[in-house]
């Protein structure tokens, strides 16, 4: 974000960019600021600079499979005093996770037989009202009975989820259970653009990507 923002500032203004991105003027002055001057820094950044290089040394010297718990584990041997809370936010800012057991679940599964509805959203997920702009996907938890999966919808004026459905599978009903609950809580009037991935599972292939009217 702070990159983006460094690239176009010549373009478009700091503050403009920052009243449209979720980010304070003021923090990117600062990340200027300690880029200059390191001694800038907090405590805390500067700590996690240093530790930042030891958790992407400890996972690369393990072959990469590491996940929080044994790159914590490991650092403790070593001697840093560390929380295994901050090598999990640290992995994740590096962009770093361990091996995964098991068969990864796929929840988008794009049907290239099916027509590509026109994108209306164009990645600009925020809308000026509610009720204008909802988004929905869906995502899978595991459990010691199986996968469960979550079909939610989202309305972008706040970011609050308006709807939604769990099923023990990834069928059309629910994904559709949950749009349809968005629409009996909320009742929008007018136009409503619903937005989704080009998933051909769990019924998306009937409403990604593209423009719905739901009357008053």
């Amino acid at each position: 974000m702070i990159g983006f923002i460094n690239d176009h500032r010549a373009e478009y203004g700091v503050e403009p960019i920052c009243r449209v991105l979720p980010i304070a003027p003021s923090t990117f002055y600062e990340y200027l600021a300690v880029a200059r001057d390191p001694d800038r820094a907090s405590d805390r950044a500067r700590r996690d600079k240093v530790l930042r290089r030891e958790v992407q040394r400890v996972w690369d010297q393990n072959f990469k499979v590491y996940g929080v718990r044994k790159v914590w584990h490991q650092m403790r041997r070593e001697g840093f005093d560390v929380a295994r809370c901050t090598v999990e936010r640290l992995m994740r800012e590096i962009g770093i996770q361990g091996i995964v057991r098991g068969k990864a679940q796929r929840t988008t599964r794009p049907d290239k037989a099916l027509p590509c509805p026109r994108d209306k959203v164009n990645r600009q997920f925020r809308a000026p009202a509610p009720n204008t702009l909802w988004v929905s996907d869906f995502t899978y938890v595991s459990t010691w009975q199986g996968f469960v999966y979550v079909a939610f919808v989202i309305d972008t004026f706040a970011n609050r989820i308006v709807g939604w459905r769990a099923s023990r599978s990834p069928q059309t009903q629910f994904v559709l259970d949950a749009l349809e609950q968005a629409l009996y809580e909320r009742r929008p009037t007018g136009d409503l653009v619903h937005h989704s991935d080009r998933g051909s599972q769990g019924g998306f292939n009937r409403s990604s990507q593209h423009f719905r009217l739901y009357p008053v």
